[in-house]
């Protein structure tokens, strides 16, 4: 990865606790964690606004590292933005099945899901026993997405509780996204 790749991190909803990789990744490395205004009752509106000013902050390329409905403001945020050329790859991990009947209701107002292939190369990390998404509903989004997907086993959600500590495969993943043979 150049020294210049701005690393932008986009926790799910609730944000990421102290023990979350992506925690852990923002006190080891100093990438920016993108902070939302309400972690709560998230507006995708919102989130994909934050998004744009966060990446327009800098000219510099940026890498998306995306967790849960971190994963869904990726998409929409790239179906609406005129600045995808920006983002030189994005890691997504754990997206929700944000159409599940159980789903909270301060995540229906994120439907209908955007499906739209992403314009950069994506690598997508999934859990074969993750609470918020089937592994056949994640595999059927991620194609949609055209993200090339990494299972992991058992992990559920792939989050401070799955005990993935620094995550060193993640990071390799996210470097992966920089390789002159990229996913895409």
């Amino acid at each position: 990865m150049s020294p210049d790749t701005r690393v932008l991190l986009l926790p799910g909803w609730l944000d990421s606790g102290p023990t979350h990789w992506q925690s852990r990744w923002e006190h080891l490395h100093g990438w920016r964690r993108v902070e939302q205004s309400d972690w709560l009752w998230p507006k995708r509106g919102d989130w994909m606004a934050r998004l744009e000013e966060v990446l327009l902050e800098s000219p510099a390329p940026a890498l998306l590292v995306a967790h849960s409905l971190g994963c869904h403001l990726v998409a929409a945020w790239a179906a609406h933005s005129g600045h995808t050329a920006r983002v030189l790859g994005a890691l997504l991990v754990a997206p929700p099945d944000l159409e599940r009947d159980d789903m909270p209701p301060n995540l229906r107002p994120w439907r209908p899901l955007l499906r739209r292939p992403l314009p950069f190369a994506a690598i997508a990390v999934t859990s074969d026993d993750d609470p918020y998404s089937a592994p056949d509903a994640s595999a059927r989004l991620l194609r949609e997405w055209g993200a090339r997907q990494v299972g992991i086993g058992a992990a559920g959600h792939i989050n401070g509780e799955s005990g993935l500590g620094d995550w060193p495969v993640g990071q390799d993943l996210l470097h992966a996204l920089t390789a002159p043979q990229s996913v895409r």
